[in-house]
């Protein structure tokens, strides 16, 4: 049996009462935003509050953390109660929608891995269905809140599956965002694209900044660029996909 927590080195998060678990995907996008010279963050749709944790541990900006779910929300407020960072961590039980409405608040950075996999079959769990398909926030209202949330100066980093990648660059150049890094994800060597991490910001680029990262080599090791990426946060660095560290059996594989 898996545990209810995730042991990170400076905090710990609880995940039992969310529909969507501590993974790879939230792992690696807390670790690749750029949160550099940022005051004032957002993580939209925050499950657990994974995100906001990793940003805080790199930052000294005050984080909001929206979430819609209330059991989520409950334990996003719990995990960030028990960190070195709780009194810059805010959790608000809102949909994105009501809470981007009217909100006079600018953000330097904005994070989320939203909604996807809008054509696929959903699941019966239908907390699990909101949490991981559109049918509670689509692609077009989360840009048309974050543009309308960011700072000129500010970026918008996302994560999302590979297939949606230019679909999603160009609706967010309808609300005035536009893609300035890309970072390209795959499992192993011999594998396509699964996912892509994605930054934007107000200002017009000419050209976006791309990479690739790839989690795992050839011979099941993970790469030297996932434990870079990663290594501020595992307690231990992780060697190998199917290493026995109980810190790693937490996280799924892409």
């Amino acid at each position: 049996m898996s545990n209810n927590y995730f042991q990170f080195k400076q905090f710990t998060v609880y995940h039992d009462k969310c529909s969507m678990k501590v993974n790879t995907d939230g792992v690696l996008l807390g670790a690749w935003a750029d949160v550099s010279n940022i005051s004032r963050a957002l993580d939209v749709g925050t499950g657990s509050g994974l995100i906001a944790l990793m940003i805080a541990q790199r930052s000294d900006a005050v984080i909001d953390a929206v979430e819609i779910d209330r059991q989520a929300y409950e334990q996003a407020c719990a995990n960030a109660s028990r960190s070195p960072w709780k009194n810059r961590i805010f959790c608000y039980h809102d949909s994105f929608q009501h809470f981007a409405s009217g909100l006079q608040t600018r953000y330097d950075l904005i994070v989320s891995n939203p909604p996807f996999f809008s054509n696929a079959l959903k699941p019966a769990d239908k907390r699990k269905s909101k949490a991981r398909h559109d049918t509670g926030m689509t692609y077009e209202e989360l840009l048309k809140g974050t543009s309308a949330l960011l700072t000129t100066s500010g970026r918008f980093c996302a994560i999302l599956p590979f297939s949606e990648k230019d679909n999603f660059s160009d609706l967010a150049h309808i609300y005035g965002l536009y893609n300035c890094r890309n970072t390209c994800v795959k499992t192993t060597p011999e594998t396509s694209f699964s996912r892509v991490l994605m930054a934007f910001g107000k200002i017009p680029v000419t050209k976006t900044d791309r990479t690739e990262i790839t989690i795992h080599q050839a011979n099941g090791r993970y790469s030297s660029d996932y434990i870079k990426i990663t290594k501020d946060y595992y307690l231990t660095c992780p060697i190998h996909k199917n290493t026995d560290y109980s810190v790693l059996k937490q996280v799924s594989p892409i």
